[in-house]
C-alpha cells in the first residue's frame, strides 16, 4: 500500500514537474520578446526627432519593468491548483479563465460521480500560452479566490485545492486538500487523487530566517477576504499576535497595483513602527512581483532627510507624542523669530530725512503679521509690506500728494529704493530669518524657552490642582525640563541623533514654517522653444535628467493615493499628523492590535487617529486564527493580556507542539545567563532566536549575545512589534511591564512621569482624576475595566504589561522566560507576573 502511494506521489510530482517546465518555456520566449523590444526602441534613437525620443524612452522603460519581472527568480513561482466542476455559464476573463463561481446544475451526477472541467495553476505572475490559454494564474486575479476561499462548507466551484512545493524550476512536492469527499471525481479518464495533508501546518512548521516569507501560497480565507477589499475608503484591520496582519497588509498593497496600477503605481506607501520590521519586511513584494511600485517606510524615516537613530525614555516620549505638542510648536515656530541676533531698531533715509521704527513698533508689525494663518516662513513677503507701510507712514511722505495718482506713483518709487537697499535686505534677513524645521527643534533645547512656550492654556482648558503645575499649562517645567535635556544631542543648526518621536516634531515645523519659494527657473532660449530639442544630447545626459526628475519627485512627495499603516495601535498623536497629511485624498488600509499597544494614552490616539481618517466611510475586518504561536505559548500569553485588557478574547492558535515555555533565573551576572540560554536555544531550533530585553538593556545586550553568530538577535521590548522567530529569551517580564509605564516602580499614589505625582499628572492642565478623554476619570482610565489603583500589576502598568504581550508571542516553537531578581521567581522559576 505504502509503494502504491508513494508511486502515486511521484507520479503527481511529475506531472507538476512537467506543466512547470513548460511554464519557464513560456517565460523565456517572453523574455526574448521583451529583450527584442529593447533592441529595437534603442534604434528609435537615430530617427532624431523629440516624438521619436519619447517614443523610445516609454517603449524601453515598459520593456525594461517586464523584462525584470520576467527575469525575477522566485522561490516558489507556482505554488498552487484548484480542479474545478462546470460552471452556471461558459464566460472567460480576461486572464483565460471561467468567471462562474458556482457549479452548473448537473455538474454532479447522480451516482455521485463529476469530471472536472478546468483546472487552474496559481502562481505569483500570470503566464498565457500563445494561444492565449492560461498556464498560471496571477495569485491576485478573480479567477484565483476560490483558491483561498473555497472550504468544505462552501466549495464552490472547487474539487482539490494542491499547495505546490518547489525551489527554483524544481517541484518537491504537493499537498491536497479534498473540499468534496462526498463525490468521485474523474480527471484524465482516471479518479482524482488525493496527496498528503497539512499544507498549512507544513509551512507553518518551517525555520524562519531574518526576512519575512510571503504567505501567498496560505492565504487563508478570513485573510484573503481583506486582502481583495474594495479600496473606496477606509479598511480597517484588527487581529491579535500571529494572525498574519503585516502580511496581509502587504499583499493587499500587491493586490491593489493588480486591480488597478494606473491608479496606485508608485502611490502606495506602507507605514511600519520600526526599521527593523521595514528590513524584515522588504522582501515580500518583490517576491510577490512588485518591486519598485511601493514605498515602505518606517515612522522615523517618513520625513525626508532626517532618520530616527535613537530612542527617547518613555517619560519623554509620553510627552513628545502627546497633542500638546502641537500648541507648543506653534509657539514656537512664531516665537523663533524674536532671537538674540534680531535688530532692534531700522533706520532708513527717505526723502532727505531718517525714519527709524523702535523695538516697540517692530514687535507690533511681527504681530500684526503673525496674526495670520500662512506659515512662518511664507509670510515674509507680509512682513516686508508691513515694515515698508509702517516706514511710509512714519516718513509722513502721504500728506504731500493729494492727486491719489501721484501718491501711488510716490509710493511705489519710495518701495522700490528702499526695499533694494543692502541694509534693509540684511535688516530683513536677520528680523525675519528663514527658518527651518532642524534649527527650531534645536532652538527648544533651551528649557526656559521651553517652559515659555507650553505655558497657557492646553487643549482641554482645564487648570492643574498642583501649585507647581500652573493654571492650564501645556507642560509642566518638570517635562519640559526632560524634553529640553532630549534636545540637547542636536547642535545649533538641528544636526545630531533624532528619534522616532522627533521625526513627528520636525514635520509639524515643517508644515508651521512652510519652504520658501525656489528661484525660478531660467526659461528657455528662442532656439529650444522652437525646436523643442533640448533633449538632443547624449543618452547619459538624458539618463542622468531623468534619475534627477524620479529623485526629486520621491523626495518632494508627501502624498498618495493610498496608505497602509501596519502596528496603527503604536501611533502617537503627532505621528497620527504626520501620516495623515500623507494621505490627504488617499484610500486607506489601517493594521492594528489594541491590546499590543505601548502608548499609555489610547483615548487621546483615538482621537488623533479619527482626525487624520477623516469622515471616510470605515469597513471592519476581524482576523481571528493565531498562525504562528504553538497553543502552549499563547496560553501563557493570554494571562498577561487578561491583566492588561479584561475581557479581550484573544486569537486561537491553530497548533500545538507540546512543549511548554521554559522558565530560568539569572542566579548571578544578567549578561551570562542570557548568553547561556541563547545558546541553548541555538541548539534546539534550526531558524532564527530573538533575545527580547527591557529597552534600557539594548545596547548591553549586543555586547552579551556577541560571537553566537546571526542566527541570534537582540532587541529591545519595544522593537518586537511584528517580528517572529522560531525561538524567543524574554528577559525579565517584570522590568519590560514596568518600564513602558511609570518610572522606578513607584505606587499608584506618585507615579511620576517628569517629576510631577499621579495627583497633578496633566494633560493639557487636567489631572489624574480627569486625564480620561471624554469625561472618564483615572478610575476607568484601565481598559476594559481596570481602575486606577490596579494600574500597576506586579510593576507593570497596562502599556507595559501590552508590550510584555506582544514580547511573548513572537516565537514559532520554543519560548524561554528568563527572570532577574526584580520578577520575584517562584521555586521552578516562574516570575510574579506569569504565574496562575
Amino acid at each position: 500500500m505504502a509503494s502504491q502511494h508513494d508511486s502515486v506521489r511521484e507520479r503527481e510530482i511529475r506531472g507538476e514537474q512537467e506543466h512547470l517546465d513548460g511554464v519557464y518555456r513560456r517565460l523565456e520566449e517572453k523574455i526574448h520578446e521583451a529583450e527584442f523590444l529593447v533592441d529595437d526602441a534603442s534604434k528609435r534613437a537615430q530617427v532624431g526627432t523629440p516624438g521619436a525620443l519619447a517614443e523610445r524612452d516609454a517603449q524601453v522603460f515598459r520593456a525594461g519593468v517586464h523584462l525584470n519581472r520576467l527575469n525575477s527568480e522566485f522561490e516558489d513561482f507556482l505554488f498552487g491548483r484548484i480542479d474545478l466542476l462546470p460552471g452556471e455559464d461558459g464566460v472567460r476573463g480576461p486572464d483565460g479563465a471561467y468567471t462562474s463561481v458556482e457549479p452548473a446544475e448537473g455538474a454532479v451526477h447522480g451516482d455521485g460521480t463529476a469530471d472536472i472541467a478546468e483546472t487552474l495553476h496559481i502562481g505569483r505572475i500570470g503566464v498565457l500560452d500563445a494561444d492565449y490559454t492560461p498556464l498560471v494564474i496571477d495569485w491576485r486575479a478573480p479567477a484565483a479566490a476560490p483558491f483561498y476561499r473555497a472550504t468544505p462548507v462552501a466549495p464552490g466551484r472547487v474539487v482539490r485545492r494542491r499547495v505546490i512545493r518547489s525551489k527554483g524550476r524544481q517541484v518537491l512536492g504537493v499537498e491536497d486538500d479534498l473540499l468534496r469527499p462526498q463525490i468521485t471525481a474523474r480527471i484524465d479518464g482516471g479518479e482524482l487523487p488525493v496527496i498528503g495533508d497539512g499544507a498549512l501546518m507544513a509551512a507553518l512548521g518551517q525555520a524562519r530566517g531574518h526576512a519575512m516569507r510571503d504567505i501567498v501560497s496560505s492565504i487563508q480565507a478570513e485573510q484573503d477576504l481583506v486582502i481583495r477589499a474594495p479600496a473606496a475608503s477606509v479598511t480597517e484591520v484588527e487581529g491579535g499576535p500571529g494572525t498574519g496582519k503585516t502580511a496581509v497588509a502587504l499583499h493587499r498593497a500587491a493586490y491593489l497595483l493588480y486591480q488597478d496600477r494606473r491608479r496606485y503605481a508608485g502611490g502606495i506607501l506602507v507605514v511600519s513602527p520600526t526599521p527593523l520590521l521595514v528590513s524584515y519586511t522588504e522582501g515580500v513584494l518583490p517576491s510577490l512581483g512588485e518591486e519598485g511600485q511601493v514605498a515602505v517606510r518606517a515612522l522615523g524615516s517618513l520625513v525626508d532627510g532626517a532618520e530616527a537613530t535613537t530612542y527617547d525614555e518613555q517619560p519623554v516620549a509620553r510627552i513628545k507624542g502627546s497633542a500638546r505638542m502641537v500648541k507648543v510648536l506653534h509657539r514656537a515656530a512664531r516665537g523663533a523669530l524674536d532671537t538674540d541676533q534680531a535688530p532692534r531698531t531700522l533706520r532708513v533715509v527717505a526723502f532727505r530725512q531718517r525714519v527709524e521704527l523702535d523695538e516697540d513698533e517692530l514687535r507690533r508689525i511681527r504681530q500684526q503679521v503673525l496674526s495670520g494663518t500662512a506659515p512662518v516662513n511664507l509670510m515674509r513677503p507680509r512682513a516686508r509690506k508691513f515694515v515698508l507701510d509702517a516706514l511710509w507712514e512714519k516718513s509722513g511722505a502721504q500728506r504731500h500728494y493729494t492727486d491719489p495718482e501721484l501718491a501711488a506713483e510716490a509710493r511705489e518709487g519710495f518701495d522700490e529704493d528702499i526695499a533694494t537697499e543692502d541694509d534693509f535686505i540684511a535688516f530683513l534677513d536677520a528680523w525675519w530669518p528663514e527658518l527651518t524645521p532642524r534649527r527650531v527643534l534645536a532652538w527648544l533645547a533651551d528649557e526656559d524657552r521651553l517652559v515659555r512656550f507650553g505655558g497657557g492654556t492646553g487643549r482641554s482648558g482645564r487648570s492643574g490642582r498642583s501649585g507647581r503645575s500652573g493654571r492650564g499649562r501645556l507642560l509642566r517645567p518638570a517635562e519640559a525640563r526632560e524634553v529640553a535635556r532630549s534636545l540637547r544631542r542636536l547642535d545649533a543648526d538641528g544636526q545630531g541623533p533624532l528619534s522616532v518621536h522627533d521625526v513627528a516634531l520636525l514635520d509639524e515645523l515643517r508644515v508651521l514654517l512652510g519652504t520658501p519659494a525656489k528661484p525660478r527657473k531660467r526659461e528657455l532660449d528662442p532656439l529650444e522653444q522652437l525646436t523643442g530639442l533640448e533633449e538632443l544630447t547624449t543618452a547619459a545626459d538624458r539618463d542622468s535628467a531623468r534619475r534627477d526628475r524620479a529623485e526629486r519627485l520621491a523626495e518632494e512627495r508627501t502624498d498618495y493615493a493610498h496608505v497602509i499603516v501596519d502596528e496603527a495601535q503604536d501611533l502617537t498623536p503627532m505621528q497620527w499628523r504626520m501620516v495623515g497629511r500623507r494621505g490627504r485624498h488617499a484610500t486607506w488600509t489601517v493594521v492594528g492590535d489594541p491590546a499590543q499597544s505601548s502608548w499609555p494614552d489610547t483615548q487621546e490616539a483615538a482621537e488623533a487617529r479619527t482626525e487624520a481618517l477623516g469622515t471616510r466611510p470605515r469597513r471592519r475586518f476581524e482576523l481571528t486564527v493565531n498562525y504562528r504561536n504553538p497553543a502552549e505559548i499563547a496560553e501563557l500569553a493570554d494571562r498577561v493580556l487578561a491583566l492588561a485588557m479584561p475581557g479581550v478574547v484573544p486569537p486561537k492558535a491553530v497548533r500545538s507542539t507540546g512543549l511548554r515555555p521554559r522558565y530560568a533565573v539569572a542566579h548571578g551576572e544578567m549578561g551570562a545567563a542570557v548568553r547561556e540560554e541563547a545558546n541553548r536555544a541555538l541548539d534546539q531550533v534550526e531558524g532564527t532566536v530573538g533575545v527580547v530585553v527591557p529597552m534600557r538593556w539594548r545596547e548591553e545586550a549586543r555586547g552579551w549575545l556577541a560571537g553566537l553568530g546571526d542566527r541570534v538577535v537582540p532587541l529591545g521590548s519595544l522593537e518586537a512589534k511584528g517580528l517572529e522567530y522560531d525561538a524567543t529569551v524574554v528577559v525579565s517580564p517584570g522590568e519590560i511591564a514596568g518600564e513602558t509605564g511609570f518610572a522606578g516602580r513607584p505606587s499608584t499614589r506618585d507615579e511620576v512621569w517628569g517629576g510631577g505625582t499621579a495627583r497633578d499628572e496633566t494633560w493639557g492642565g487636567g489631572t489624574a482624576r480627569d486625564e480620561a478623554r471624554g469625561g472618564g476619570t483615572a478610575r476607568d482610565e484601565a481598559r476594559g475595566g481596570g481602575t486606577a489603583r490596579d494600574e500597576v500589576h506586579g510593576g507593570g502598568s497596562p502599556a507595559g504589561l501590552r508590550v510584555l504581550y506582544v514580547a511573548l508571542t513572537r516565537a514559532t516553537q520554543l519560548l524561554t522566560v528568563l527572570s532577574g531578581e526584580r520578577d520575584r521567581p517562584d521555586a521552578g522559576g516562574v516570575p510574579e507576573l506569569l504565574r496562575d
